[in-house]
Protein backbone atom coordinates (compact mmCIF):
# COMPACT_ATOMS: atom_id res chain seq x y z
CA UNK A 1 0.00 0.00 0.00
CA UNK A 2 1.46 3.38 -1.15
CA UNK A 3 0.96 5.02 2.47
CA UNK A 4 1.86 8.59 1.15
CA UNK A 5 -1.05 8.33 -1.11
CA UNK A 6 -3.42 7.16 0.90
CA UNK A 7 -2.61 9.10 3.72
CA UNK A 8 -2.95 12.39 1.59
CA UNK A 9 -6.41 14.45 1.66
CA UNK A 10 -6.72 16.30 -1.12
CA UNK A 11 -8.44 19.76 -0.79
CA UNK A 12 -12.17 20.60 -1.26
CA UNK A 13 -12.46 17.18 -3.39
CA UNK A 14 -16.03 17.08 -3.98
CA UNK A 15 -16.47 21.06 -4.38
CA UNK A 16 -13.78 21.34 -7.07
CA UNK A 17 -15.08 18.20 -9.01
CA UNK A 18 -18.65 19.20 -8.50
CA UNK A 19 -17.42 22.50 -9.86
CA UNK A 20 -16.07 21.01 -12.95
CA UNK A 21 -19.70 18.90 -13.11
CA UNK A 22 -18.02 16.01 -14.99
CA UNK A 23 -19.42 14.16 -17.37
CA UNK A 24 -18.79 10.47 -18.95
CA UNK A 25 -16.69 10.37 -21.52
CA UNK A 26 -15.73 13.93 -21.17
CA UNK A 27 -12.35 14.95 -20.88
CA UNK A 28 -10.25 16.87 -17.95
CA UNK A 29 -6.78 18.56 -17.57
CA UNK A 30 -5.67 18.26 -14.15
CA UNK A 31 -2.65 20.60 -14.48
CA UNK A 32 -1.55 19.85 -11.10
CA UNK A 33 -1.84 16.06 -10.20
CA UNK A 34 0.17 16.02 -6.55
CA UNK A 35 -0.28 12.30 -5.27
CA UNK A 36 -3.82 12.07 -7.28
CA UNK A 37 -6.74 12.58 -5.53
CA UNK A 38 -8.90 14.76 -7.38
CA UNK A 39 -7.94 13.00 -10.90
CA UNK A 40 -9.21 9.75 -9.13
CA UNK A 41 -12.49 11.30 -8.36
CA UNK A 42 -12.87 12.76 -11.90
CA UNK A 43 -11.97 9.26 -13.39
CA UNK A 44 -14.61 7.23 -10.99
CA UNK A 45 -17.35 10.48 -12.30
CA UNK A 46 -16.46 8.74 -15.35
CA UNK A 47 -13.91 11.56 -17.06
CA UNK A 48 -10.78 10.78 -18.97
CA UNK A 49 -7.56 12.88 -17.42
CA UNK A 50 -4.38 13.97 -18.77
CA UNK A 51 -2.89 14.50 -15.60
CA UNK A 52 0.59 16.85 -15.09
CA UNK A 53 2.72 17.89 -12.59
CA UNK A 54 6.38 19.19 -12.80
CA UNK A 55 7.55 17.02 -9.48
CA UNK A 56 8.88 13.62 -10.35
CA UNK A 57 8.20 11.28 -7.55
CA UNK A 58 4.75 12.67 -7.98
CA UNK A 59 4.58 11.40 -11.61
CA UNK A 60 6.75 8.26 -10.73
CA UNK A 61 3.93 7.64 -8.14
CA UNK A 62 0.89 8.07 -10.32
CA UNK A 63 2.28 6.06 -13.22
CA UNK A 64 2.90 3.25 -10.89
CA UNK A 65 -0.36 3.51 -9.90
CA UNK A 66 -1.88 2.99 -13.18
CA UNK A 67 -5.57 4.37 -12.48
CA UNK A 68 -7.73 3.34 -15.14
CA UNK A 69 -8.85 6.84 -16.93
CA UNK A 70 -5.61 8.66 -15.87
CA UNK A 71 -2.30 9.56 -17.81
CA UNK A 72 -0.02 10.77 -15.92
CA UNK A 73 3.10 12.86 -17.90
CA UNK A 74 5.74 15.25 -16.23
CA UNK A 75 5.46 18.99 -16.98
CA UNK A 76 4.75 22.10 -15.91
CA UNK A 77 0.65 23.54 -15.66
CA UNK A 78 1.96 26.98 -17.56
CA UNK A 79 2.47 24.57 -20.33
CA UNK A 80 -0.65 22.35 -20.42
CA UNK A 81 -2.09 23.62 -23.56
CA UNK A 82 0.74 22.66 -25.27
CA UNK A 83 1.41 19.25 -23.29
CA UNK A 84 -2.63 18.83 -24.09
CA UNK A 85 -2.20 19.40 -27.39
CA UNK A 86 1.20 17.01 -27.85
CA UNK A 87 -1.26 14.48 -26.54
CA UNK A 88 -4.00 14.76 -28.80
CA UNK A 89 -6.62 16.84 -27.31
CA UNK A 90 -7.54 19.93 -28.40
CA UNK A 91 -10.36 21.14 -26.95
CA UNK A 92 -11.43 19.86 -22.98
CA UNK A 93 -14.20 19.64 -21.03
CA UNK A 94 -12.77 21.10 -18.08
CA UNK A 95 -9.24 22.35 -16.42
CA UNK A 96 -8.47 22.56 -12.57
CA UNK A 97 -5.49 23.38 -10.66
CA UNK A 98 -4.81 22.68 -7.36
CA UNK A 99 -1.95 25.54 -6.58
CA UNK A 100 0.79 25.56 -3.73
CA UNK A 101 2.65 22.68 -2.04
CA UNK A 102 1.29 19.17 -1.81
CA UNK A 103 1.35 17.31 1.96
CA UNK A 104 4.09 14.83 0.80
CA UNK A 105 5.73 17.70 -0.34
CA UNK A 106 5.27 19.77 3.03
CA UNK A 107 6.15 16.70 5.01
CA UNK A 108 9.39 15.68 3.30
CA UNK A 109 12.05 17.78 5.46
CA UNK A 110 14.20 16.89 2.51
CA UNK A 111 12.66 19.16 -0.15
CA UNK A 112 13.33 21.98 2.12
CA UNK A 113 9.40 23.25 1.82
CA UNK A 114 8.63 23.47 5.36
CA UNK A 115 10.68 25.01 8.67
CA UNK A 116 8.96 21.85 10.97
CA UNK A 117 11.87 19.96 10.22
CA UNK A 118 15.52 20.50 9.42
CA UNK A 119 16.55 19.89 6.10
CA UNK A 120 18.24 21.65 2.96
CA UNK A 121 16.96 24.77 1.50
CA UNK A 122 15.45 24.03 -1.45
CA UNK A 123 12.07 24.15 -2.11
CA UNK A 124 12.45 23.57 -6.13
CA UNK A 125 8.87 21.30 -6.79
CA UNK A 126 11.20 19.63 -10.29
CA UNK A 127 14.69 18.94 -8.57
CA UNK A 128 16.17 18.36 -12.14
CA UNK A 129 17.29 22.08 -12.54
CA UNK A 130 17.10 25.20 -11.45
CA UNK A 131 17.64 27.86 -8.85
CA UNK A 132 17.36 26.48 -5.10
CA UNK A 133 15.96 28.47 -2.23
CA UNK A 134 19.61 28.67 -1.13
CA UNK A 135 20.80 30.22 -3.88
CA UNK A 136 18.46 33.22 -3.61
CA UNK A 137 18.94 33.63 0.01
CA UNK A 138 22.73 33.83 -0.45
CA UNK A 139 23.24 35.06 -4.39
CA UNK A 140 20.79 37.96 -4.23
CA UNK A 141 21.68 41.47 -2.65
CA UNK A 142 18.99 42.93 -0.05
CA UNK A 143 17.04 45.07 -2.43
CA UNK A 144 16.31 42.02 -4.42
CA UNK A 145 15.82 40.24 -1.27
CA UNK A 146 13.23 42.96 -0.32
CA UNK A 147 11.56 42.79 -3.23
CA UNK A 148 11.04 38.97 -3.18
CA UNK A 149 9.72 39.00 0.65
CA UNK A 150 7.49 41.87 -0.01
CA UNK A 151 5.92 41.18 -3.32
CA UNK A 152 5.56 37.46 -3.57
CA UNK A 153 5.28 37.46 0.81
CA UNK A 154 3.51 40.21 1.41
CA UNK A 155 6.36 40.47 4.59
CA UNK A 156 5.39 43.84 6.79
CA UNK A 157 9.29 43.42 7.81
CA UNK A 158 10.64 42.54 4.39
CA UNK A 159 13.52 45.68 4.41
CA UNK A 160 14.38 44.50 7.70
CA UNK A 161 14.91 41.25 6.84
CA UNK A 162 16.39 41.43 3.89
CA UNK A 163 19.13 44.08 5.18
CA UNK A 164 19.85 41.61 8.15
CA UNK A 165 20.46 38.82 5.66
CA UNK A 166 22.50 40.49 3.67
CA UNK A 167 24.33 41.88 6.66
CA UNK A 168 25.27 38.45 7.83
CA UNK A 169 26.46 37.25 4.27
CA UNK A 170 28.73 40.09 4.52
CA UNK A 171 29.97 38.52 7.58
CA UNK A 172 30.48 35.12 6.22
CA UNK A 173 27.13 33.20 7.41
CA UNK A 174 25.79 31.24 4.59
CA UNK A 175 22.05 29.95 4.60
CA UNK A 176 21.82 26.33 3.68
CA UNK A 177 19.25 24.72 5.69
CA UNK A 178 15.59 25.18 6.47
CA UNK A 179 16.82 25.49 10.26
CA UNK A 180 19.00 28.13 9.90
CA UNK A 181 16.89 30.45 7.79
CA UNK A 182 14.07 30.37 10.06
CA UNK A 183 15.61 30.64 13.26
CA UNK A 184 17.14 33.57 11.86
CA UNK A 185 14.39 35.24 10.67
CA UNK A 186 12.41 34.44 13.85
CA UNK A 187 15.20 36.41 15.90
CA UNK A 188 15.54 40.07 13.43
CA UNK A 189 11.74 39.87 13.13
CA UNK A 190 10.67 38.50 16.96
CA UNK A 191 7.51 36.42 17.19
CA UNK A 192 4.11 38.11 16.90
CA UNK A 193 0.88 36.21 17.49
CA UNK A 194 0.67 32.24 16.65
CA UNK A 195 2.08 32.27 12.88
CA UNK A 196 5.83 31.58 12.54
CA UNK A 197 7.71 34.98 11.89
CA UNK A 198 9.25 33.23 8.78
CA UNK A 199 6.20 31.59 7.35
CA UNK A 200 5.73 34.60 4.73
CA UNK A 201 9.71 34.63 4.57
CA UNK A 202 9.49 30.61 3.44
CA UNK A 203 6.58 31.47 1.33
CA UNK A 204 8.12 33.75 -0.73
CA UNK A 205 10.87 32.20 -1.58
CA UNK A 206 8.84 28.88 -2.72
CA UNK A 207 6.78 30.95 -5.15
CA UNK A 208 10.28 33.15 -6.26
CA UNK A 209 12.12 29.19 -7.01
CA UNK A 210 9.04 27.97 -8.68
CA UNK A 211 7.85 31.23 -10.65
CA UNK A 212 4.48 29.95 -9.25
CA UNK A 213 2.83 33.67 -10.29
CA UNK A 214 4.08 33.45 -13.83
CA UNK A 215 3.03 29.77 -13.92
CA UNK A 216 -0.10 30.45 -12.85
CA UNK A 217 -0.37 33.00 -15.52
CA UNK A 218 0.70 31.17 -18.41
CA UNK A 219 -2.00 28.04 -16.80
CA UNK A 220 -4.82 30.19 -16.97
CA UNK A 221 -4.52 31.35 -20.34
CA UNK A 222 -3.51 28.38 -21.60
CA UNK A 223 -6.59 26.51 -19.92
CA UNK A 224 -9.09 28.47 -20.87
CA UNK A 225 -7.79 28.43 -24.54
CA UNK A 226 -8.25 24.52 -24.44
CA UNK A 227 -12.18 24.36 -23.16
CA UNK A 228 -14.79 23.84 -25.44
CA UNK A 229 -18.41 25.89 -24.84
CA UNK A 230 -19.56 24.46 -21.97
CA UNK A 231 -16.23 23.90 -20.21
CA UNK A 232 -15.12 24.50 -17.13
CA UNK A 233 -12.15 26.15 -15.24
CA UNK A 234 -11.90 25.23 -11.56
CA UNK A 235 -8.97 26.73 -9.56
CA UNK A 236 -8.32 25.89 -5.77
CA UNK A 237 -5.67 28.56 -4.45
CA UNK A 238 -3.75 29.05 -1.09
CA UNK A 239 -2.81 32.45 -0.81
CA UNK A 240 -3.98 36.13 -1.65
CA UNK A 241 -1.69 36.47 -4.55
CA UNK A 242 -2.29 33.71 -6.28
CA UNK A 243 -6.49 33.97 -5.48
CA UNK A 244 -6.52 38.06 -6.78
CA UNK A 245 -4.75 36.85 -10.17
CA UNK A 246 -7.53 34.21 -10.35
CA UNK A 247 -10.41 36.48 -9.40
CA UNK A 248 -9.11 39.13 -12.14
CA UNK A 249 -8.90 36.40 -14.81
CA UNK A 250 -12.02 35.19 -14.10
CA UNK A 251 -13.35 38.35 -14.17
CA UNK A 252 -12.67 39.35 -17.12
CA UNK A 253 -13.98 36.65 -19.30
CA UNK A 254 -17.27 36.56 -17.06
CA UNK A 255 -17.37 40.10 -17.70
CA UNK A 256 -19.89 42.65 -17.37
CA UNK A 257 -22.78 45.14 -19.35
CA UNK A 258 -22.52 48.74 -20.06
CA UNK A 259 -24.91 50.91 -20.75
CA UNK A 260 -24.85 53.08 -24.14
CA UNK A 261 -25.37 56.33 -24.65
CA UNK A 262 -28.01 55.57 -27.38
CA UNK A 263 -29.95 53.08 -25.01
CA UNK A 264 -29.36 49.00 -24.61
CA UNK A 265 -26.29 47.76 -23.34
CA UNK A 266 -23.29 45.70 -24.23
CA UNK A 267 -21.47 42.63 -23.09
CA UNK A 268 -17.67 43.99 -22.52
CA UNK A 269 -15.04 41.59 -21.43
CA UNK A 270 -12.16 39.09 -22.54
CA UNK A 271 -12.97 36.17 -25.29
CA UNK A 272 -14.08 33.32 -24.74
CA UNK A 273 -16.93 34.39 -23.04
CA UNK A 274 -17.91 32.82 -19.65
CA UNK A 275 -20.28 32.72 -16.82
CA UNK A 276 -19.63 32.29 -13.12
CA UNK A 277 -20.02 29.07 -11.58
CA UNK A 278 -19.03 30.42 -8.32
CA UNK A 279 -20.25 33.73 -7.15
CA UNK A 280 -17.87 34.15 -4.58
CA UNK A 281 -14.77 31.96 -3.60
CA UNK A 282 -15.52 29.05 -1.77
CA UNK A 283 -13.41 27.56 1.32
CA UNK A 284 -13.72 24.21 3.17
CA UNK A 285 -16.17 23.65 5.77
CA UNK A 286 -15.46 23.47 9.42
CA UNK A 287 -15.24 19.35 9.50
CA UNK A 288 -12.68 19.57 6.15
CA UNK A 289 -10.33 22.41 8.46
CA UNK A 290 -10.69 19.74 11.51
CA UNK A 291 -9.40 16.90 9.56
CA UNK A 292 -6.46 19.00 7.77
CA UNK A 293 -5.56 22.24 8.54
CA UNK A 294 -4.17 23.17 5.52
CA UNK A 295 -7.31 23.45 3.48
CA UNK A 296 -8.12 26.71 5.84
CA UNK A 297 -6.55 29.13 3.60
CA UNK A 298 -7.84 27.25 0.75
CA UNK A 299 -10.41 28.97 -1.80
CA UNK A 300 -12.06 27.55 -4.75
CA UNK A 301 -13.44 30.30 -7.94
CA UNK A 302 -14.64 28.65 -11.26
CA UNK A 303 -16.05 29.03 -14.62
CA UNK A 304 -18.14 27.88 -17.30
CA UNK A 305 -17.25 28.87 -20.85
CA UNK A 306 -20.87 30.27 -22.67
CA UNK A 307 -21.98 27.83 -25.07
CA UNK A 308 -22.58 30.52 -27.11
CA UNK A 309 -20.24 33.33 -27.77
CA UNK A 310 -22.38 35.92 -29.13
CA UNK A 311 -22.92 39.93 -28.20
Amino acid sequence: MDMTRDSHVPVLLSEAVDALAVRRGGRYVDGTYGRGGHSREIARRGGVVLAIDRDDEAVAAGVAAGDAGIKVVKGEHGDLRRIANENGWNDVDGVLLDLGVSSPQLDDAGRGFSFQGDGPLDMRMDQSGGVTAADIVNGSDAARLEEIFRTLGEEPQARRIARAIAEARSEGRRFETTASLSEFVAKVAGRHGAKHPATRVFQALRMAVNDELGELERALEGGIGLLRPGGRFAVITFESLSDRIVKRFFAEHVGRMKSLQAGGERWEGSRPRARAVTRRSVAAREDEVRRNPRSRSARLRAIEIEREDAE
